[in-house]
């Protein structure tokens, strides 16, 4: 956990809902053309964008819909190996499972 954090979940929650329409918005849509075109309720994208709530798959969905599904493929993505030691120690140390 950390303690340390700039950002709450809270907060990047409203950033993105504020991403999100202001995407729409560029588009010149409506929450309804949103909605229809990504298969997300209506209700859900003016929630989502008053709250910062959505599920996880209405997220990827509005995310595909406005171009933007690419950018969340990359999210928990391993940090790349900074040294060719270090790449082969991750290599032969990684976890066959989790243990806790």
């Amino acid at each position: 956990m950390n303690v340390f954090a700039l950002h709450t979940p809270e907060d990047v929650a409203r950033r993105l809902a504020e991403r999100v329409k202001a995407l729409r918005l560029r588009r010149n849509w409506k929450r309804a053309t949103l909605a229809e075109r990504s298969g997300v309720s209506e209700a859900s994208v003016k929630r989502f964008e008053r709250t910062g709530h959505v599920s996880l798959e209405n997220l990827l969905k509005l995310a595909f819909t406005l171009d933007r599904l690419e950018e969340l493929t990359s999210l928990f993505a391993p940090a790349p190996a900074a040294s060719i030691e270090e790449l082969e120690s991750l290599q032969e140390n990684a976890p066959k499972r989790g243990r806790v």
